[in-house]
């Protein structure tokens, strides 16, 4: 994690300076130009310091997110890009936020936590359950999900080594659908798959 440590107006977007110690006591340290996602959302370093970096975020990226509520102080989950080659935890995360959701309660779970998380009903549809969703940029499994929400189930260390343990009820976040199911339902048009279709493709007696 990091903290925001200034937001600046620039034109129609901003420019964000994060202070990441961790990041930036790195061997390989960060350099101008990398990708890193702040929240979930795939940003380019544009300043690197001593105690992190800024990033630019364009309008569209504000449009999609939840960084208009950023200021001063907030802590934010950071993860540099995947490198090929690298071991690969979780599932594909491409730093494309889609939408910006909202939580709408906690439920404990013995030492787990249930977060059930608002979304649009568009969103929704990409989701399944026991699938993947990435939650201000962390990957989680989806344990349950209806027409405008899903739930993610949250063990200790998640909760301890993200923002996500100190989000509010009512708190705002970036939300990513796995990609492979955004190709899924392109493919197969904007209505989805009809039973006709499926017969017309052999999976029927």
């Amino acid at each position: 994690m990091g903290d925001v440590c200034d937001v600046r107006v620039r034109g129609t977007g901003m420019v964000l300076s994060v202070r990441a110690p961790a990041l930036a006591s790195l061997e390989d340290p960060l350099r101008l130009g990398e990708s890193v996602a702040v929240n979930g959302a795939c940003l380019t370093v544009t300043a690197v310091r001593a105690d992190g970096f800024e990033a630019e975020v364009l309008e569209e990226t504000l449009r999609c997110t939840m960084f208009r509520a950023l200021s001063v102080g907030a802590r934010v989950n950071l993860e540099r890009a995947l490198r090929l080659g690298d071991r690969l935890g979780g599932h594909l995360v491409s730093g494309h936020v889609d939408e910006a959701g909202v939580l709408l309660a906690q439920r404990a779970e013995g030492e787990d936590v249930a977060f059930r998380f608002g979304c649009s009903a568009a969103f929704a549809r990409g989701v399944v359950r026991k699938g993947s969703v990435a939650v201000a940029g962390v990957s989680l499994t989806v344990s349950a999900v209806g027409a405008d929400w899903f739930e993610v189930t949250l063990i200790p260390t998640t909760r301890r080594e993200t923002t996500l343990g100190a989000l509010p009820v009512g708190g705002r976040v970036n939300l990513e659908a796995d990609v492979l199911g955004a190709y899924v339902r392109r493919a197969l048009g904007r209505d989805g798959c009809s039973l006709e279709q499926l017969i017309a493709a052999g999976f029927a007696d």
